[in-house]
């Protein structure tokens, strides 16, 4: 390199470290005078903010303070108008848009309430406490019996003689006066003694609490924000990260409440004034930039625009190809999650189908244990009657050949309840006999009940009850609860299934077990939910589901609560109208 070159290098250089210089020390000028009048800003809108804030509150005060002067106070005093004087707090409230207006007595325990929202002795609180002295107690609270957060005024209550027989209390809720503020320009909060947030008009804000040093905690609508804080000129300055409705940089300011016990605080964005310090930073920058610009501006215009240029080509081209790969990534990304879904759908669909066929397989395997006793009786009577034939005894032989009879009835029973449970078409809503539809339905579990060792508690009432619904359809419900049921015993130490009907209007069959009880009674009737271990042949899931949707549309209803043993569901169907009107 040159020594032309070189001086022309360093000349420059150090030009341009003076700009730099002279622009930093006007920016930090400009910075501080327009953090001033910020501040002079923040503290005029801070004052009205606090005396807004204490003048919405001091209206409940003075409504404290002139029910305790009420008859009805003195009334309460001696045990009598409770009814007329929640009348009147009622009233109270409602007007002034008070959460809750109280009467306490000298033990603190609540003799009358508007709203009763909490039957909590109040003798412990310092608000009570000092009402009780006779003077005017106010206190704050957060996470109370009442509400989350609350603000209270207590008012005694004074007696003959002047002595203090009570306190009325007035509970405000600080929702009502928040939703007043929303929308304004600056956040403004209150603050506690313990330094958490009590009020504001930023609901990101609401019980966030400064830490001493490090991180802030996290607010209640996401994850931890950034949080770190710096003083400049006397000036605090806060850097959050809490999203669009709270500045990124703000001054910090305070003003004490003793007249309510709370400090105010108020973040006034610093956005404006660094615009305003970098404005007046640019323009000095500028005028020097163009006074020593002009003096290589001959030699040096050609050479500035071709490497801008260049680099701007550069930039483009990285800029194009990175969205380039971004867009590929895309359309990949897009591509694997349709394959995704339709996975999941036939995924799905596939468990769907082993549910059903599990559940037929199950079904299957009780029938056949059912059947097989019949068919080894029938054989037995056969060849008994035979026998008899052979010995001439044919009246032992008819006697035989009755038995055979019944068998065989027997079998065409448990095949015609089988194959009416398999069917899926759809039924009409007719008149069904719900003690049929249950015997048929206890009777189809009662082999897996029998080879589980349960013991079934069930009577027949053995005549027709007639109700709304489809006779297959309602079967299908019964047999799906009692064999989940069975499913429910099938590690208990006491396993009994108890079927019990109860009249009325609806009816209400209950199906209770003696197993763990349900998990999530409130889901338990969501599709594919299942307390069953995963990947369960039968834990699909849809049973319950369907069993609801079948009761809804005849009308019905399952419900379903735990008791001590098991779980207790209660199947309500309608009575027919014809019996309703006999």
């Amino acid at each position: 390199m040159s020594k032309g070159l070189m001086h022309r290098v360093l000349i420059i250089a150090m030009f341009l470290g003076a700009v730099a210089v002279a622009s930093a020390g006007v920016w930090r000028y400009g910075y501080l005078q327009a953090l001033g009048q910020l501040e002079r800003q923040g503290q005029s809108d801070l004052t009205l903010a606090s005396d807004r804030l204490v003048g919405q509150l001091q209206r409940f005060r003075e409504l404290a303070v002139f029910l305790a002067d009420h008859p009805y106070s003195a009334a309460l005093a001696q045990g009598r108008g409770v009814e007329a004087a929640r009348r009147l707090f009622l009233e109270a409230a409602d007007k002034a848009d008070a959460l809750d207006v109280m009467y306490v007595d000298l033990e603190g325990q609540i003799q009358a309430s508007a709203r009763a929202l909490s039957d909590a002795n109040l003798g412990d609180t310092d608000y009570v406490k000092r009402a009780m002295q006779g003077a005017l107690g106010r206190d704050h609270g957060i996470g109370t019996p009442l509400v989350q957060r609350a603000f209270y005024y207590a008012a005694p209550a004074f007696g003959p003689g002047g002595k203090v027989q009570g306190a009325v209390v007035v509970a405000v809720g600080m929702h009502g006066i928040e939703d007043a503020w929303r929308g304004g320009l600056r956040a403004v909060f209150f603050t506690d003694e313990q330094g958490k947030v009590f009020v504001t008009n930023r609901s990101e804000l609401v019980l966030w609490q400064r830490p001493p040093d490090g991180p802030g905690l996290a607010p209640p609508f996401g994850q931890a924000p950034p949080f770190a804080s710096y003083e400049t000129g006397g000036h605090e300055i806060w850097q959050l990260g809490w999203g669009p409705y709270l500045p990124k940089n703000a001054l910090h300011l305070v003003r004490d409440l003793p007249v309510i016990g709370l400090t105010a605080e108020v973040l006034v964005d610093v956005a404006p004034a660094r615009q305003l310090a970098k404005l007046q930073a640019t323009v000095v920058a500028a005028l020097c930039l163009a006074f020593g610009a002009m003096l290589f501006l001959a030699t040096e215009r050609r050479r500035a625009l071709a490497r801008a240029n260049a680099q701007l080509e550069e930039r483009v081209a990285r800029r194009t190809a990175a969205l380039s790969e971004i867009n590929t990534a895309l359309r990949q990304e897009v591509g694997e999650r349709k394959e995704a879904q339709t996975a999941l759908a036939r995924a799905q669909a596939d468990l769907v189908q082993a549910s059903k066929l599990s559940a037929l397989g199950k079904m299957s395997a009780g029938i056949s244990h059912e059947l097989n006793q019949p068919l080894m009786a029938i054989r037995s009577f056969a060849e008994n009657a035979g026998l008899f034939l052979d010995r001439g005894q044919p009246e032992r032989a008819t006697e035989n050949l009755g038995r055979i009879s019944d068998m065989a009835r027997r079998m065409g029973r448990i095949i015609k309840n089988l194959r009416a449970f398999s069917t899926q078409q759809t039924e009409p809503m007719t008149r069904v006999d719900l003690v049929a539809v249950l015997d048929s339905s206890v009777e189809m579990i009662s082999a897996r009940a029998t080879e589980m060792g349960v013991t079934l508690d069930y009577t027949s009432a053995g005549h027709p009850i007639w109700v709304k619904g489809g006779e297959v359809r309602l079967g299908q419900v019964f047999v799906n609860l009692m064999t989940n049921a069975l499913d429910a015993m099938n590690e208990s130490e006491t396993q009994r299934l108890t079927v019990s009907v109860t009249q009325g209007d609806p009816l209400s069959i209950d199906i209770r077990d003696t197993g763990p009880g349900v998990r999530d009674p409130e889901k338990v009737f969501d599709p594919f939910y299942s307390t069953k271990e995963v990947g369960a042949s039968e834990g699909m899931g849809l049973g319950l589901s369907i069993s609801y949707g079948i009761m809804q549309s005849f009308g019905g209803e399952i419900r379903v609560r735990n008791c001590d043993p098991g779980a207790l569901f209660s199947v309500e169907v309608q009575p027919w109208a014809a019996q309703k009107a006999a």
